[in-house]
């Protein structure tokens, strides 16, 4: 399970580190032979906040808009209306360029680790790269950030000295979970951060993430479909259905006492870790295999 906090994590009297209200944002799609625009809206009137040192989760079936959610919030996507403020910001005001200080505070860790490493670069370079894009000109200061981010995500320092396809994936991720780490964000999107890993490294992984924010205090919007992670790393849920945010709570409030018919349905759907009748149905099983082989040795 997840130890105890080191840091505090910010209470509702406290201003939200990331306050988000009427959001409406989608995908661009030309409107008309001249070039023209037009946002084609994926989610709708998006209302939600994230704390310092807080992980909010937003669960949901495929197409229900959380991974939108997460581009939207990066920055990734147009917004069509609402609000987006990063520490007292609206960040859905700047237009088409976004300050570089903003690109360091908030990272994203995405699914598929491979695909954001350069396959031709040493792991060191990658890591190394977003630091000299954000200024720090010293290569001894560097090195220094690096070799503490490599020991963060529990990695060896050999592994600096190899390229992407010589690591496994829970390794890789490890990796892309450095380069974000390095910058010392405050807020790291996980879009889909572990779907891809093997059940033993998802446990790994999520169990770093969790250390990760005890020891920085930063926060997460840990974007995902399996409930069962959710529940192991998330302080509030947020469940989505096409484009809508349907129901927000504390995690543990959430799962045993859903309110939205939505929410009930998606967990009924979860698979039970001991389901009802499993050891019954297990030693029938058994009990039918031993019957047909007594019957086959009774026949030969």
């Amino acid at each position: 399970m997840i130890a105890a906090t080191t840091h505090e994590k910010s209470t509702s009297s406290q201003p939200p580190l990331l306050r988000v209200r009427n959001l409406v944002a989608g995908y661009p799609k030309q409107a008309n032979i001249f070039g023209g625009t037009k946002i084609v809206p994926a989610i709708h009137d998006l209302t939600f906040d994230i704390h310092r040192g807080e992980t909010l989760a937003f669960v949901g079936e495929s197409g229900s808009g959380k991974s939108t959610t997460g581009r939207a919030v990066l920055r990734l996507l147009p917004v069509a209306s609402g609000s987006i403020e990063f520490e007292g910001q609206d960040i859905a005001q700047w237009g088409r360029r976004t300050p570089l200080d903003y690109r360091k505070q908030v990272q994203a860790v995405f699914q598929d680790p491979s695909a954001s490493l350069n396959p031709r670069h040493l792991i060191a370079h990658s890591i190394e790269l977003p630091l000299r894009r954000h200024g720090v000109s010293s290569a001894k200061e560097r090195r220094r950030k690096i070799d503490w981010a490599i020991d963060m995500v529990g990695l060896q320092r050999d592994h600096l000295n190899r390229f992407p396809n010589e690591l496994s994936g829970g390794q890789q991720q490890r990796v892309a979970i450095a380069r974000a780490l390095v910058l010392d964000p405050k807020l790291v999107v996980c879009d889909e951060a572990v779907s891809a890993l093997d059940l033993s490294t998802q446990g790994q992984i999520i169990n770093l993430l969790a250390d990760l924010q005890d020891e920085t205090g930063m926060s997460y919007l840990f974007i995902a479909h399996d409930l069962g992670l959710v529940r192991h790393i998330a302080d509030r849920v947020g469940v989505m259905n096409q484009g809508h945010l349907v129901e927000l709570g504390e995690t543990e409030s959430l799962f045993k006492n859903p309110q939205d018919e939505y929410t009930k349905r998606l967990l009924d759907a979860t698979p039970a870790s001991t389901p009802i009748g499993r050891d019954a149905r297990r030693a029938a099983r058994v009990a039918e295999r031993e019957r047909t082989r007594a019957e086959l040795v009774s026949k030969a």
